[in-house]
């Protein structure tokens, strides 16, 4: 059976991570069924300003706005099966943890809590505040994966795309997607 995928991008810093993740995604389409993208007005602003452009709006994927309930992944009957918040901002981590289902992410992320399917939360901040630090703990307890926007340089990525697919690689491991990537002592 293909995934159904939901890909939620906040206004935390890290624009390229998304945009790796999405480009990545969509070249593993064999693996999946459905492939959905919802981001934050901030989430907008930020990845105009960090990447000069607005390609978001060009993915060929379902869309939806951070306010569009009857988004088929905002109830457990849509059958997601994958949730990767990427960057996460602690804001959204926060609500998540508290169980505030105010927008389509956060809710997005209960229903998939609720029906024990995978919720990949990239949390981009440094440092972490105590908060912080029992937020995460709150969501991994409810089976939720902290995959924190933490670059490996093994590899000796030489661009910032190189530099961010090392956590985007990691990420479509922990959602169980094949994907060829630089392994250690291969």
């Amino acid at each position: 059976m293909k995934r159904k995928i939901v890909v939620a991008v906040t206004g935390a810093s890290g624009s390229v991570y998304a945009d790796v993740l999405l480009k990545k995604l969509i070249q593993l389409k064999e693996q999946w069924d459905e492939l959905s993208l919802v981001m934050t007005e901030n989430a907008k602003d930020v990845w105009k300003i960090e990447l000069d452009n607005e390609n978001y709006s060009h993915y060929e994927v379902r869309q939806f706005t951070q306010q569009d309930f009857n988004a088929p992944f905002a109830s457990g009957s849509g059958q997601y099966d994958t949730m990767i918040i990427i960057p996460c901002s602690m804001g959204t981590l926060g609500r998540i943890a508290a169980g505030i289902s105010n927008d389509l992410i956060s809710r997005a992320a209960d229903v998939v809590l609720k029906e024990r399917r995978k919720l990949i939360c990239v949390a981009r901040d440094t440092p972490y505040n105590l908060i912080h630090i029992r937020n995460m703990e709150t969501i991994t307890l409810a089976g939720g994966i902290i995959c924190p926007a933490t670059p490996s340089f093994y590899s000796k990525p030489t661009t910032i795309e190189e530099v961010a697919a090392t956590v985007v690689d990691r990420v479509i491991d922990l959602a169980g997607l094949e994907n060829k990537a630089y392994r250690w002592g291969k």
